[in-house]
């Protein structure tokens, strides 16, 4: 910059030993004031050079504001919200399967909740509220990572579907139920006792509560497939309770439990390897949803194709000749029939053989007695018949 600007480089030189020299305060705070609007003027000519120079085409290119690559990332600094699936948080949570895709599933949680009220009221002979907090889909492994410790883990298995399932207890609840079951006095918040397991008889309450909500679970799942689940073992430290692989999405749903001035959470984690067989049935959109196979249709499709008509080719004689043979005809030549008079005539239905006859006459018409049983056909007649006597029944009546 020295040999570029020499000019510039002399006047700031001399603006300091001008300052330096100066005895007066005043001279001595203008000359500081002009050199530094000096400077200013130097840096801001050398930053639009460079701008100029390296920019070149892209100069004109807008750059983005903070809120915005906020907005593309989808979240803000102020505030992040896990529930928003937007911008590069939709394209990481694009791999999981969402629980929406089975709607059947908030149904059956909904009368889960409705089971366990009553349940849980018969069971704490005590004023109990189970709301259903939210279904959400999880990985498994960040599930386990996030239990807030120390809770109570219960591994069940579902006979039927062959696979296992996780219930979560948390302290609070824990707590809130020991002191309910043992006559503890109400209007005190559940105190948690820290660094120390739990007994045998807390152990066994919470198993006791596991299995009350279980058995509801069963009558809830029951009217789309019955299923029998069955406490396999309880655990305390999550890494004993590993059901499936830490990349394989579940369904995660958490109950809130409370009982007036006490509660907490319990959490049921179903993996989608085990709800695998039932998925036909919770892809339904109501209860009793058919898929596939329906009756009704079935009978007026039969009806239909009973009604329908079709037309029959009859062909008297069919050969193959070269196509040399073909090119060398003239006007005249005679094609022999290479078939006897009772041969007999195929009757078919585009390229499909129907059956065959004989060649006749009725009347001033050329009819064709039928003399093999038609063709059966790949598919059963069960819903020809089945239609047949309804109709019967009802000219009957």
């Amino acid at each position: 910059m020295a040999g570029n600007d020499p000019v510039d480089q002399d006047a700031i030189a001399a603006q300091w030993e001008a300052s330096l020299g100066s005895e007066d305060p005043a001279a001595d705070a203008a000359g500081s004031n002009e050199l530094s609007e000096s400077m200013a003027l130097q840096w801001a000519a050398m930053v639009e050079d460079g701008g100029r120079e390296f920019g070149g085409k892209n100069s004109g290119e807008r750059v983005l504001s903070q809120e915005e690559i906020d907005n593309l990332l989808g979240f803000t600094v102020s505030e992040v919200n896990l529930d928003d699936h937007s911008g590069i948080r939709a394209i990481i949570d694009s791999a999981m399967v969402s629980y929406e895709r089975l709607p059947m599933l908030e149904i059956v949680f909904d009368r889960l909740v409705r089971l366990m009220t009553t349940s849980l009221r018969n069971f704490t002979s005590d004023n109990v509220e189970v709301s259903l907090d939210r279904i959400t889909s999880v990985r498994f492994g960040d599930y386990m990572n996030s239990i807030p410790l120390p809770a109570v883990l219960s591994v069940f298995k579902a006979e039927e579907w062959e696979n296992f399932g996780l219930a979560t207890v948390d302290s609070s609840l824990i707590y809130s139920m020991i002191d309910v079951l043992l006559g503890g006095r109400r209007g005190q918040t559940a105190m948690r006792i820290e660094g120390r397991p739990y007994t045998t008889i807390e152990t066994n309450l919470v198993k006791r509560l596991i299995e009350v909500v279980l058995a509801d679970a069963e009558q809830a799942f029951r009217p789309l497939s019955p299923v029998s689940f069955s406490i396999d073992r309880l655990e305390t430290n999550p890494r004993f309770a590993a059901i499936s692989r830490p990349a394989n999405a579940a369904i995660l749903v958490r109950l809130r439990v409370d009982m007036e001035d006490r509660g907490g959470n319990i959490e049921l984690l179903l993996p989608y390897a085990t709800i695998e067989p039932i998925r036909p049935v919770l892809l339904q959109m109501f209860m009793g949803e058919k898929f596939g196979r329906d009756p009704i249709w079935e009978g007026h499709f039969a009806t239909e194709i009973a009604q329908a008509e079709i037309a029959v080719d009859a062909v008297l004689y069919e050969a193959d000749i070269p196509l040399k043979q073909l090119m060398k005809l003239k006007v005249g030549d005679t094609l022999p029939l290479e078939m006897r008079a009772d041969a007999l005539v195929a009757v078919r239905c585009g390229s499909v053989t129907l059956t065959e006859g004989r060649m006749g006459r009725v009347g001033d018409r050329v009819a064709i007695r039928v003399t093999k049983q038609l063709r059966k056909p790949g598919t059963t007649l069960a819903m020809f018949e089945k239609v047949d006597e309804q109709n019967k029944m009802l000219e009957a009546q």
